[in-house]
């Protein structure tokens, strides 16, 4: 009987064991988690969680009996020292776990800031795990002065949660702009305005010089424009990358994570990865893709490629971000993008920002506009591009330009 190992016990993982079993493999299967709390949504922890509006239970993925029910030997509290290739075994919890396929679902770790600026001093979170957010909660509190490092997503959900709360918050963002990294000008000071509006002093092009401290507490930063400000707590969201540690000391590929195939398989041929780790191929690069939907699909496709499906992974990714009565949903990747075509919905505040390279469609922002979303979602798995004038003009329906 063939024996399945999966290290990581997050969304890819449980996704990968689930599909494992939905597609009928009778085989022995092990799901091994750092945590020791059952597999759980990461997306609510720093939203509805943190503010007392989701309870633990709501979080866990599948009910607690799943797991026992459909024979998936789930190993929590468990973190893995180590992989013998040679033996095929896992080393973990002091135990050697035999393995006939691995699947590697170890997700991405949080960037702190450096001990020698301050980062190890309490009152400095990051926003990754259950823990982190159980350790935060309770400073989380009206009146109290909070620091956000970054103007990525995290940061900017962060700052919407603080700001809610009633919090004093400042958002410093070290590049030109805050979401440099993954929006159009556009997006950015659409969001910029947005905090401005709930009280959130945004300053770009300024970063952390340190950290101030008093007997191991954080008390304030002084800024890369020497100002200093007091504050009682501090939120990091400069990013993450991918938790590669096992693979690469047990001589696996890595570059950008844990290098695999378009069918989800390592450079060991009995090993495959999925989800926040994996670096892929797509559309003639190497990609690897931080989203809900990723750890998903690529862990399901991974589950029947283990079963012998050969079905390579041709993503159509799409990501979301809520911030205080927003909800940003988007379509595809705007990689390459050179013009923005800025569409007004109709008699709404809804808002929607189209990337193109040229005349061919890469990405759509929506701000509050579902059905720009939806759209544009479907456009970009047709491989259809509307026009950009189309797009911008309010007078043209958005359903004709499917039909076009």
């Amino acid at each position: 009987m063939e024996r399945v190992v999966v290290v990581g016990a997050g969304q890819a993982g449980a996704s990968l064991v689930a599909k494992l079993r939905a597609e009928g493999f009778q085989g022995r299967v092990t799901l091994i988690g750092q945590e020791s709390v059952p597999p759980y949504q990461r997306p609510p922890l720093s939203k509805a969680y943190l503010t007392g509006q989701m309870g633990l239970e709501r979080l866990f993925l599948r009910p607690g009996s799943f797991y026992a029910d459909n024979d998936i030997d789930l190993r929590l509290g468990t973190p893995v020292a180590a992989i013998d290739r040679a033996a095929r075994v896992v080393i973990a919890g002091g135990h050697s776990i035999p393995y006939d396929q691995l699947v590697l679902t170890t997700g991405a770790v949080p960037r702190r800031l450096p001990g020698a600026i301050g980062g190890d001093l309490r009152g400095v979170h990051v926003v990754r795990t259950l823990s982190d957010v159980d350790a935060m909660a309770p400073e989380v509190v009206e009146g109290r002065r909070v620091l956000i490092v970054g103007g990525g997503y995290i940061g900017l959900e962060a700052a919407a949660v603080c700001a809610t709360r009633g919090m004093q918050v400042m958002l410093i963002e070290m590049a030109d702009r805050i979401l440099q990294r993954v929006a159009a000008p556009e997006t950015s000071a659409w969001f910029r305005a947005l905090h401005g509006r709930n009280g959130v002093e945004v300053r770009e092009g300024v970063g952390l010089t340190r950290l101030n401290g008093a007997d191991g507490k954080v008390t304030g930063a002084t800024l890369s424009d020497t100002t200093e400000h007091p504050f009682d707590m501090v939120i990091v969201g400069v990013g993450i990358h991918p938790a590669s540690r096992l693979a690469l000391a047990a001589g696996l590929k890595i570059d950008n994570g844990i290098r695999v195939n378009a069918l989800g398989r390592t450079s060991d041929p009995a090993i495959w990865a999925a989800g926040d780790c994996a670096c892929f191929p797509y559309r003639g690069g190497w990609i690897r893709l931080e989203s809900v939907q990723n750890a998903i699909d690529q862990a399901e496709l991974v589950a029947r490629n283990i079963l012998g499906a050969g079905t390579e992974y041709n993503p159509h990714p799409w990501f979301w971000s809520d911030q205080y009565d927003v909800k940003l949903q988007i379509a595809g990747l705007n990689t390459g993008y050179d013009r923005v075509a800025v569409r007004q919905a109709k008699g709404s505040g809804a808002l929607s920002h189209w990337y193109y390279a040229g005349q061919r469609l890469l990405a759509v922002d929506a701000m509050n506009d579902p059905r720009a979303y939806m759209v544009g979602k479907r456009l970009l798995e047709a491989g259809r591009s509307p026009a950009p004038a189309q797009v911008a003009d309010p007078g043209v329906e958005l359903k004709t330009l499917l039909a076009g």
